[in-house]
């Protein structure tokens, strides 16, 4: 433990009117020819974005609310790796790690921190506690940036496991949504001997040939969902997968083309009804720009994609160890039970909700909460 060192985030005030002379500075585009957001997010709404983030949004006490949780950061092969540690007051809690995605962040988990953690105090009960790691992935936020190839999903993986076991949990479950899902999957791969079992968001079980002939209503969804993300929502990470280093002069220079980028996503993927205010406040996606902005990430977590495009953990290879399954219905990659069933052989929990998107935790935390809850606790079950 003598390598962990508490963190917190702190940002000096020049960097902040660095932040404001840019804003001041934006060179817009022209305005989209439809009247909507088929060419992208609108001009008018990143105004006043940019207005609202001059004039109104307060970094220093959204910095004070991230860092209430304790955070820290440690060095795993040869790369700082930061982290929200929470431990609940209930010690027999079971250790959970969770992992959040690209263009997500720690800010995402806000919500359900305390009822993970503190279930009694959430109308939970001391056997739904929970241990929470919250690692930021390499190239995210506050951990470091890789300076040479190789931090793939894989890579990842067993950074994490190497993580639970130096925080003491020999013994641990994961979760995650977006790249989480995927890190989640390669730990269970992986199979080290640590992880008793996942629950995924976004879990990528592809289609069954043998379906075909025979598709429910919601496989014949999930198979719409991806075709739409193939032709009208994929070109971020076609540039992202191949050419990050070229997107990321744009990223790192200008904020309003660093939100843009983001805030994009939050739209298409949240179950918002046509505005992402409608789900979480401008502060909270603020927040979330901030961890790409400040740190300079746009590049470095762009990497993700250029690392790890092709890997098995991004639906091959079979998984035995306990998996549950919580399929939200604005999700980009959607899968049924019975494909699902076909890449993982023990699945214990699988549920389709009426609402929420790819953002479960941030739009929907207590549904997601008690998804956690109830998977956990079936996979706690079958081990006694």
């Amino acid at each position: 433990m003598s390598d962990i060192f508490p963190f917190k985030i702190e940002t000096p005030d020049s960097v902040i009117e660095d932040l404001k002379t840019r804003l001041n500075l934006t060179r817009w585009p022209d305005e989209e020819t439809p009247d909507d957001w088929s060419q992208g997010i609108p001009l008018n709404y990143m105004k006043e974005i940019q207005q609202y983030w001059l004039n109104d949004y307060d970094w220093k006490s959204r910095e004070r609310l991230l860092n209430q949780w304790d955070s820290f950061k440690t060095e795993i092969d040869g790369l700082g790796i930061h982290f929200i540690h929470v431990k609940s007051p209930v010690e027999s809690a079971r250790p959970l790690v969770m992992t959040h995605g690209w263009p997500g962040s720690i800010v995402e988990f806000q919500k359900v921190i305390g009822p993970l953690t503190d279930p009694q105090a959430h109308g939970g009960a001391a056997s739904d506690a929970f241990h929470l790691v919250c690692p930021t992935l390499p190239g995210f936020g506050y951990s470091d940036k890789p300076v040479e190839p190789g931090w793939n999903i894989e890579k990842i993986a067993t950074a994490w496991n190497t993580l639970m076991v130096k925080l003491g949990y020999d013994a641990y479950y994961a979760q995650g949504g977006d790249w989480g899902s995927v890190v989640t999957a390669a730990i269970a791969v992986q199979n080290l001997g640590n992880c008793q079992g996942i629950h995924m968001n976004m879990p990528i079980a592809p289609p069954d040939p043998d379906t075909m002939d025979d598709l429910t209503e919601q496989e014949q969804d999930a198979l719409a969902a991806g075709k739409f993300y193939q032709d009208h929502d994929s070109g971020y990470s076609k540039q992202q997968s191949t050419r990050p280093q070229t997107l990321g002069y744009g990223l790192a220079d200008s904020p309003i083309g660093q939100a843009a980028w983001i805030i994009e996503k939050f739209y298409q993927w949240m179950d918002c009804d046509g505005h992402p205010e409608n789900i979480v406040s401008r502060d909270e996606l603020l927040d979330n720009v901030m961890m790409y902005w400040l740190p300079g990430a746009g590049a470095s977590s762009a990497r993700i994609y250029w690392e790890s495009f092709g890997s098995s953990s991004l639906g091959g290879e079979p998984i035995t160890l306990p998996v549950g399954c919580s399929i939200f219905p604005k999700e980009i990659f959607k899968t049924s039970e019975r494909w699902a069933r076909k890449r993982f052989t023990n699945l214990v929990h699988f549920d389709v909700l009426d609402k929420g998107g790819h953002f479960a935790a941030f739009e929907q935390p207590e549904t997601f909460v008690e998804q956690l809850r109830t998977c956990f606790r079936k996979m706690d079950d079958a081990a006694d």
